[in-house]
């Protein structure tokens, strides 16, 4: 059953041109059709991924802070109706750092959000030029302060790993950032994704990312910083006080069934995934002609949740308990993780293994990918 639900809202006010999300800019919304076409979505979930309480719902994007906070609190109210809550439920939602949005924090938080990721992305304007955002500085800071003031829980985002760098500015703006208070940072390194104006302006020559050994620097300084700070990285790329973390997002970093509803979102529902049709209109269209937003729902093999499953848990820092997921796909420990590779990564220092439980060692993150290549087995990876 469900744990967790995504509502995924596709709008912007403006297209980053470093983000492949599934967002869109449009001049108007029906918002009238589209909390039936949510509302009719989620039904269909609760339908198929009922039965027990949800412990965290998340509002995603494009830039969720615009929807109108009473759309917002009818979506959650039938979500209650549908599923019900846990106890101290966590419900996010994802805000850009605008005046005009901030404004609506108060009655977000009536609505019933307790916890906000605000897309802050750096600390300096002339970067947040760069980065398109619509935002300056102190605009970010005081959207920052005013939802410190509404939400029990409280992250924002930073972009790092720009072209050229250097170690001493990104230190001094992730300690400014520290110096904030929140219990949560999520922190990402710039990445050219294709599809978007970065991809283009590298293709012209007009941008060129930081190298890859400059960025593991930066990497490493950030997980010492933040570590020092009381705020250790519990996943790659996120880091938080003790028992602060995404609950939603290890969620999905724990391979725990969620759904997922809205243009674009995808789910994971007693064995299948589910993916709803990405472009705003054509959602609109499939949940008026059947009920639900649903363009691909495709069951998975055991050997490829077994996958999904290890190169999820293992970006993690607590890692993964072998001996759990063999019992619950039903393999044997060593058709999960190659033994001869494991014991050869945690001679070389870049794994750790405390009984069953095996993870990635500070050493063994920066090189993570290719870690994970190496210890999955082939036949896991390619079922």
């Amino acid at each position: 059953m469900a744990r967790a639900l995504y509502i995924h809202w596709p709008f912007c006010l403006a297209k980053c041109p470093y983000c492949d999300f599934n967002s869109h800019v449009r001049d108007k919304v029906d918002t009238a059709r589209w909390k039936e076409s949510l509302l009719a979505d989620m039904r269909f979930e609760a339908e198929h991924a009922g039965g027990e309480a949800l412990q965290s719902i998340f509002f995603g994007g494009g830039t969720p802070s615009l929807m109108p906070p009473a759309l917002v609190g009818a979506l959650l109210d039938e979500a209650e109706r549908l599923w019900g809550f846990a106890p101290e439920i966590e419900i996010t939602l994802e805000a850009n750092p605008s005046s005009v949005e901030a404004a609506n924090f108060a009655s977000l938080a009536q609505a019933g959000i307790n916890r906000v990721s605000l897309g802050l992305q750096a600390l300096d304007d002339e970067t947040l030029r760069f980065l398109g955002r619509l935002h300056d500085v102190a605009e970010g800071l005081a959207a920052l302060d005013i939802a410190q003031r509404h939400f029990a829980r409280a992250s924002f985002d930073l972009i790092y790993a720009r072209p050229d760098q250097s170690p001493g500015q990104w230190e001094r703006e992730l300690l400014r950032a520290l110096s904030f208070g929140t219990e949560h940072l999520s922190l990402y390194q710039l990445t050219i994704e294709p599809g978007t104006r970065f991809a283009t302006l590298f293709r012209e020559g007009k941008l060129v990312p930081l190298d890859d050994d400059a960025a593991a620097d930066l990497f490493t300084l950030t997980r010492e910083l933040t570590a020092a700070a009381g705020l250790p990285a519990y996943e790659i790329g996120n880091h938080a006080w003790p028992t602060s973390e995404s609950r939603h997002n290890l969620t999905y970093w724990r391979y725990q069934d969620y759904c997922g509803i809205g243009p674009g979102a995808h789910g994971r529902r007693k064995g299948a995934a589910t993916v709803r049709h990405r472009k705003p209109e054509n959602w609109l269209e499939a949940v008026a002609r059947q009920g639900h937003g649903i363009a691909e729902q495709r069951e998975l093999g055991i050997a490829e949740q077994a996958s999904e499953a290890l190169l999820m848990g293992l970006r993690l820092a607590e890692g993964i308990d072998l001996h759990a997921l063999s019992g619950r796909f039903g393999l044997g420990a060593d058709d999960l993780l190659d033994p001869a590779k494991l014991r050869f990564h945690a001679a070389n220092r870049l794994l750790w293994q405390d009984g069953s439980r095996i993870g990635v060692s500070e050493a063994g993150m920066p090189v993570l990918d290719a870690l994970l290549g190496e210890l999955v087995p082939g036949d896991l990876v390619r079922a």
